[in-house]
């Protein structure tokens, strides 16, 4: 298992792998053995946008992660903040990531992507306005719903259930080899 939590938050001992038994059965978890603070490791909510520019032709928004070595291209995702609804913190993130102002929101659905422990909470942003993108992506590209590609994983899922309540058979891309 792979932990982000090494040492206790509240007495800095170092975290033990203990197995218990709880209402589901028998799991591994992370515990203090000094104070028997537990580390949970439940799965972080992300949100995610379908943007689609009404004041563009109905094009889709994806964009590319600064960080993302690769030259791929997805939806705009975001963290909630303390105090916020999913719609709420969308809403932020779409203004915060592109300046774009959302006309609409509607849910597409809840993903699970277990490879980096999180539930994406989806939803189609229906938006307009003069893009410009936060330090934090590289660049943008609008594609008509007939010819983005998916990638199979986490937020790709949503985009291809969005694509197909659009009548469109979503298509798959293979992810790139690493290097």
């Amino acid at each position: 298992m792979a932990y982000q939590f090494r040492f206790c938050p509240n007495c800095a001992t170092a975290l033990a792998e203990v197995e218990s038994l709880e209402d589901g059965g028998l799991k591994t978890r992370l515990r203090c053995p000094a104070c028997d603070w537990t580390h949970w490791n439940n799965p972080t909510p992300v949100l995610a946008a379908v943007i689609e520019c009404g004041d563009r032709d109905g094009q889709l928004l994806l964009a590319r992660n600064a960080a993302w070595s690769a030259r791929l291209f997805g939806l705009i995702t975001g963290f909630m903040e303390a105090g916020e609804t999913p719609e709420e913190g969308l809403i932020r993130e779409v203004a915060e990531e592109t300046a774009l102002e959302a006309v609409t929101t509607k849910l597409i659905g809840v993903y699970d992507f277990q490879r980096m422990n999180q539930v994406i909470i989806a939803y189609h942003v229906l938006a307009r306005g003069e893009i410009r993108l936060s330090p934090e992506l590289a660049e943008y590209k609008l594609y008509a719903p007939a010819d983005v590609m998916c990638w199979p994983a986490g937020t790709g899922y949503a985009l291809a259930d969005w694509l197909r309540s659009r009548g469109h058979e979503p298509r798959f891309m293979e992810w790139p080899k690493r290097s």
